[in-house]
């Protein structure tokens, strides 16, 4: 088997804050021995989520197991679902914005089992639905849970509870035309911009 150097766009301080992350779960559990060590596992998790690369090219790579890199990756994204901002939580740092921008976007995966929710007609593959709010720069500042990707924008904003959520905190809110038809209370206007 042949392998090669690849990279990941992202900072070393990315790395740094996922495996002190994986360090502090590993003595909270009393987690004797690992395959790989705290620096090593936020790798192999961030190559997966960043660059998309498939559970059997990270097994070789780090020399593990293919259900050993699965679980390695999972752990490591329940670790970082644990330090997400909530909805509530979030709105104390968009209130501060001079304006927010919403708009879902279709994150692609792998087929499963119950194939139809997931397929989004409007990409024409299959993926999950994620709101996502960002400040006038572009910057996350929260992301929603996901739902399957045949949801549409405005549902998925309206499930989250997101529309109320902005209308009530008096925050300018930029969206695209996935979202006409959303009440825009005069505290709050969503202009619709068009879709790219």
């Amino acid at each position: 088997m042949l392998s090669y150097p690849a990279t990941i766009p992202l900072s070393s301080r990315t790395l740094n804050h996922l495996a002190e992350r994986i360090r502090d779960h590993r003595k909270q559990r009393r987690s004797r021995w690992r395959r790989l060590e705290p620096g090593r596992q936020a790798l192999l998790a961030l190559a997966h989520l960043r660059n998309g690369d498939t559970y059997t090219r990270l097994a070789a790579g780090f020399q593990i197991g293919v259900a050993t890199a699965w679980r390695y990756v999972q752990e490591a994204i329940a670790l970082l679902a644990t330090a997400a901002d909530d909805l509530a939580t979030a709105m104390g740092r968009i209130r501060r914005l001079a304006c927010a921008i919403l708009d879902g976007t279709l994150v692609p995966i792998d087929r499963v089992a119950d194939q139809k929710q997931y397929y989004s007609g409007k990409h024409k593959h299959h993926g999950v639905n994620v709101q996502v709010i960002a400040d006038a720069a572009g910057r996350l500042v929260w992301a929603s849970p996901a739902l399957p990707g045949s949801v549409h924008d405005l549902t998925a904003a309206r499930t989250h509870g997101i529309i109320e959520t902005l209308s009530g905190a008096d925050v300018i809110t930029f969206a695209d035309k996935g979202y006409q038809g959303a009440p825009t209370p005069t505290a709050v206007a969503v202009l619709i911009l068009p879709s790219g």
